[in-house]
Order: structure tokens, then C-alpha cells, then sequence
């Protein structure tokens, strides 16, 4: 096995909308992806698992066990607008055969789904940042790079990794169109600020309207998430091994 996936629902969808959340620096996209996935009241449709996951289960206090995943969820917009599928997980694949695999069979499912635009959401690691962080973007096409920069981001310089550029390179291979909005953030841990700022972003593209008053709820449980997978560790002697270990991510 490789990347299994388990389908319950194949939803139709009006010209959905692809939103990417794994972790990454800061799990800015993880936080954004929960809440939008809460507020909205998002399906979930289909679970992926992959032998590139990382090769434990984590234990809950009922006595059953957690293992490393990715979903994807469905939201059918109220007003006529742009569906959106949801992807969020807590881990992202471990080896680049991996991610390359991981990609390329959600992309597959987003297309049988009609889905034609992607939007990656990331954290752009910075030594210092403001009350209100800058937003910073790429995408596959100049058109669909002066959508990104009206909602007020500045053209990404550098190198995406991880899953937030890949989706948007593979993508654009298959015809997709799409934008990866990378928020300014320290990186040391779950940053509800940084993921607020991606959100406000989002709602004004997508017209979505959802209430950021509870974003640290999803802050607070995406923090749990992670420390039980190991993905992030309290204190700040962790802090070097951490950074090494998600090098990769954004």
C-alpha cells in the first residue's frame, strides 16, 4: 500500500473550490482548515491513509487509538456560490515518492468532482512579525496571480515546499488553476494569527462570510492533535529538532 483511500460519499458540487490544509510552519493551513471546516459544517467524504505516513497510532483515553490521516470534506454553499472541498489531515507524507503519490490521488478526486482551482494556505517562517502579518502568495498562472494580489498579498520570492507547492505545480500540469497564500509567522507554535489573517483572505475571495470569533477553539485542538502525533512538543528545547524534522513543510 501506498496511498488507500476510502470514498463514503462522491458529492456533486457547483465548481468547487479545492482549499488545502496540512501541517506545516506554524500549522497555519491546519488551523484554518479546521475552523473552515467547523463553521461551515463541512461533510466529510472520503480518508486517505499512506504507507508514507508516519508508522505509529496514538492512544486515546477511552482505550482506542488515532492513526496518522488525511480527509476530505465537502461544504455546499447557501447562496449560489463556489462549493468548496476541504482537505486537512495531521500529517503529511514522509518521503517525496510519498507526497507525489498523496497529491496526485487527491488531485484525481477533485477533478472527478469538477473541482478546476486550488487555493494551498502555509506559514512563511520569520524571525520577527507584526500584530497583523503580511501575506505572501504564488500561483500557476499571471491571471490567477493578481486574484491572490488583491486580496492584499505580495508576490511570494523563494521556495514552497511540502504539500502548499506541490498542489499548485502538479495542478497546473492537469489544468488546474490555483494560488498558495503563505502568512508570515514565527513558526515555533500553532499560530491562531497568522491563520486568521489566510481566513480573512479566503472569506473575501470566496464570499464566505465565516466567523473568526472562534478560531482559538481550532487553535487549542490542533495543538492537542499535534502533540499526541509528536508533531510539536512543549517547552523550547525541542525547538531546533522541531524545525529540522518539518524543514519541508510550509
Amino acid at each position: 500500500m501506498v496511498c488507500a483511500i476510502r470514498i463514503h460519499e462522491k458529492p456533486r458540487l457547483n465548481n468547487p473550490v479545492l482549499v488545502e490544509g496540512l501541517p506545516g510552519i506554524g500549522f497555519v493551513a491546519n488551523i484554518a482548515a479546521l475552523h473552515l471546516i467547523h463553521e461551515l459544517e463541512a461533510k466529510l467524504f472520503a480518508e486517505i491513509r499512506s504507507s508514507s505516513f508516519q508508522d505509529l497510532a496514538v492512544t486515546t483515553e477511552n482505550g482506542g487509538t488515532r492513526s496518522p490521516i488525511n480527509q476530505l470534506y465537502y461544504y455546499r454553499s447557501r447562496d449560489g456560490g463556489r462549493d468548496l472541498i476541504i482537505w486537512h489531515g495531521n500529517t503529511q507524507a514522509l518521503t517525496t515518492f510519498g507526497q507525489y503519490e498523496l497529491c496526485g490521488r487527491v488531485l484525481d478526486i477533485a477533478e472527478e468532482l469538477g473541482c478546476r482551482f486550488i487555493i494551498t494556505i502555509g506559514g512563511f517562517k520569520q524571525e520577527e512579525t507584526t500584530k497583523t502579518p503580511k501575506i505572501y502568495c504564488a500561483a500557476s498562472d499571471p491571471e490567477t496571480l493578481k486574484e491572490a494580489l488583491n486580496l492584499g498579498a505580495k508576490t511570494m520570492v523563494g521556495q514552497i515546499f511540502g504539500i502548499a507547492g506541490l498542489s499548485i505545480g502538479l495542478g497546473k500540469l492537469r489544468g488546474f488553476k490555483g494560488f498558495s497564500l503563505l502568512v508570515e509567522t514565527l513558526g515555533t507554535h500553532p499560530d491562531a494569527n497568522a491563520a486568521q489573517q489566510a481566513l480573512l483572505a479566503v472569506n473575501k475571495l470566496l464570499n464566505l462570510k465565516v466567523d473568526l470569533s472562534k478560531l482559538d477553539a481550532a487553535t487549542e485542538k490542533t495543538r492537542k492533535t499535534l502533540e499526541s502525533f509528536g508533531l510539536i512538543r512543549r517547552g523550547t528545547k525541542e525547538k531546533k529538532k522541531e524545525e529540522s524534522q518539518f524543514r519541508w513543510f510550509v
